[in-house]
């Protein structure tokens, strides 16, 4: 018996095998009825019964075997991707999904060889139907992953919004601690709730910038017209509040201003500014020179420190990234691994661009930015 024929005229033995699979993938299948442990499989067999019984050149059996096959015949859109849908949305997870798929070849395999013997099964049907169930766990996967990552970015979307008020509540409340003039006590642990309280929203800033380049929105800017100089001035001023230990030196030559995004810049400033006080030589000065030039300006931030190494630097403005020598730390640094991925966009929002280079005498970062970007 052909396998397409086979799997039409035993489809509920099949299906029984793939629920009672599906029913052992804990703890997502633990509540639900049969009907939904046997979602799609019908019509995900259907569709490959009715390719297999499809005529098919050698050369589209080859353009499949390389992933380039059409969507399943009979389930466009519906069988293999709806099946992916509904199981994310039970809990199943991207391995529970696949093993579905594996389960199902192994048993659809083994019923027909059963059912007509070694002797009587057709090497092409084989291949054939391999391919059809690869076609079809590719789908799944392809809409499964999508689901997760939308879901994902609705949830950080919604984190990043819903933290703000709360979190401006405190930071007032800590400011307003600190000008009781209630005591030394008072005094310290406002200003560890204030600094908290900055870390905390820039990790959220972070985490909303990320979410917006995730959804290819892109870093949000407002041109106008100011000084770079005075602004990088006043964001160096406050990271030395925060970090008083550290020595940081502003270089300005030739002329800062052009049409920016004050805040952003200040932002890309700040997060190159901390990847220098984290990874440099702590006695050392972090330096940030700017200079202005005809069609835009260029401003560098230089520290000393062992080099960075080159695997590392290849990577260094992706998101998620964390150096060799970051890892060893304490992760607990307030850090998400996300200030160098932010930086490259705001300076690609400006239509400029931004480049990091090292050796064992110090790591420098080079941004350049045109002063008018259309």
């Amino acid at each position: 018996m052909r396998l397409a024929d086979f799997i039409l005229q035993d489809m509920e033995a099949i299906l029984r095998q793939w629920e009672a699979f599906a029913a052992c993938q804990l703890p997502a299948a633990a509540r639900m009825e049969p009907l939904a442990l046997r979602d799609h499989a019908r019509q995900i067999l259907e569709a490959v019964a009715a390719d297999l019984s499809t005529p098919q050149t050698r050369e589209v059996s080859i353009e499949k075997s390389l992933g380039r096959s059409p969507a399943l015949l009979g389930a466009p859109e519906t069988a293999a991707q709806t099946h992916a849908v509904l199981r994310a949305r039970s809990g199943f997870n991207i391995n529970q999904l696949a093993a579905e798929y594996r389960a199902l070849r192994s048993s659809v395999l083994r019923l027909w060889m059963d059912a007509s013997g070694p002797e009587a099964t057709h090497m092409e049907d084989i291949i054939r139907f391999n391919e059809a169930i690869d076609q079809a766990l590719a789908e799944s996967i392809g809409f499964f992953s999508s689901q997760v990552d939308q879901a994902r970015d609705l949830l950080l979307g919604m984190l990043g919004h819903d933290m703000r008020s709360p979190l401006q509540t405190i930071q007032m409340t800590a400011s307003y601690l600190a000008a009781l003039n209630a005591g030394v006590n008072v005094t310290e642990a406002a200003s560890r709730l204030i600094l908290s309280g900055t870390r905390m929203k820039a990790l959220l800033d972070d985490l909303v910038d990320f979410n917006r380049t995730r959804l290819g929105l892109g870093i949000n800017i407002s041109p106008v017209p100011v000084d770079l100089a005075s602004l990088f001035a006043e964001e160096l001023e406050q990271l030395r509040v925060a970090h008083p230990g550290r020595q940081l030196v502003l270089e300005v030559a030739g002329d800062a201003q052009g049409l920016w995004d004050g805040l952003r810049l200040q932002q890309l400033l700040g997060n190159l500014v901390m990847n220098a006080i984290k990874y440099g030589t702590p006695d050392a000065p972090v330096r940030v020179l700017v200079t202005g030039e005809e069609a835009g300006l260029r401003f560098e931030v230089r520290n000393e420190g062992p080099a960075i190494e080159p695997s590392t630097l290849d990577q260094i403005f992706e998101p998620l990234k964390r150096g060799r020598e970051h890892e060893n730390r304490n992760s607990a640094d307030g850090s998400l691994g996300l200030g160098l991925y932010i930086a490259r966009e705001i300076a690609k929002a400006h239509g400029g661009d931004i480049e990091a280079r090292s050796d064992p005498e110090e790591t420098v970062f080079t941004v350049l930015l045109p002063r008018h970007h259309d």
